[in-house]
């Protein structure tokens, strides 16, 4: 006889293990097998082999170019158990990716980096999605892109790598994350200002859990395309780099929605305020208090730094 937990309701609103009940002493047989299931997904994505060649040829009708290279790891099973090896390219690949971007130029604003990462599964189901939103949002704000690079068995890291052989001003990498249990298929997304070997986490700014449960691929997109271009205007990442666009959205949609005017006060708190509503370190101003003294005619928002 299943004893059911009183906390049973809020499985309703959440996919998290609460609230499983018990049989005896154990979980119910139902639960105990939707969480070998789970494990053995799970194991499926970090083991499944990647398709550079497939998940390439999918990608280039998006009018960027694709290309394809591989991690200095040999195989999945060292990718897994030498993880430095998966942070720089082989060589007779970075050799490749040179002589592309001496043929093409290396002036560009921002290099895409696709991987497997630890979930195969990730990178074949959330990629095409987010880019098809994300590249057509690139191209309208005037960015200048190096071609699509896949690599086979890499991680985070190698994106600084890439992005100094490009040139560009910023790297982005797609990767799979390390499965959870119930979350095979998440993507993660890590972006880099001025990307050179050398560069550590602190220096980065990630996007994780990008799948059709989590982080919508769409919303992902838009979401990465705000931080981008605030990372290119301002001229970092990392810890530098705050995610204010909820609060600069709560903030448009109370000043200017009201006068039909929110994407004129948005346009306006980004380009003159240089963040959002936080706190601002250009006068140490809150954006809210000043854009309302700045309407009543009291006062003028303070101009980003030169």
């Amino acid at each position: 006889m299943i004893q059911y937990d009183p906390w049973n309701p809020l499985r309703r609103v959440t996919a998290a293990r609460i609230a499983l009940g018990r049989s005896g002493g154990s979980l119910p047989t139902r639960e105990l097998l939707d969480f070998r299931l789970a494990h053995a997904q799970a194991r499926d994505a970090v083991r499944a082999e990647f398709d550079a060649d497939t998940l390439s040829d999918a990608l280039r009708p998006l009018g960027v170019g694709a290309l394809i290279a591989a991690s200095a790891a040999r195989d999945r099973t060292e990718y897994l158990q030498r993880p430095d090896l998966g942070r720089r390219l082989a060589p007779a690949w970075r050799s490749h990716l040179l002589e592309h971007a001496a043929t093409v130029g290396t002036a560009c604003d921002l290099v895409i980096v696709i991987s497997d990462g630890l979930s195969t599964l990730a990178a074949n189901t959330q990629v095409s999605p987010l880019l098809d939103v994300l590249l057509p949002l690139l191209a309208g704000a005037g960015w200048r892109l190096a071609p699509l690079v896949v690599v086979r068995l890499a991680r985070v890291a190698i994106q600084d790598e890439i992005g100094e052989i490009f040139g560009a001003k910023l790297s982005l990498m797609l990767l799979g994350e390390r499965p959870g249990l119930g979350s095979a298929d998440s993507l993660g997304a890590y972006f880099t200002h001025s990307p050179a070997p050398g560069k550590t986490d602190a220096d980065r700014n990630c996007l994780s859990n990008i799948r059709p449960d989590g982080l919508a691929p769409d919303a992902a997109a838009r979401k990465l395309f705000y931080l981008l271009e605030r990372a290119r205007e301002l001229g970092l990442s990392g810890v530098g780099l705050k995610d204010d666009s909820q609060a600069l959205d709560d903030v448009v949609r109370e000043l200017g929605a009201a006068q039909g005017q929110g994407g004129t006060v948005r346009r306006a708190l980004v380009a003159r305020v240089g963040v959002g509503p936080g706190a601002v370190p250009h006068g140490g101003v809150p954006v809210r208090s000043a854009f309302r003294k700045e309407q009543s005619g009291d006062f003028t928002l303070p101009s980003p730094p030169v």
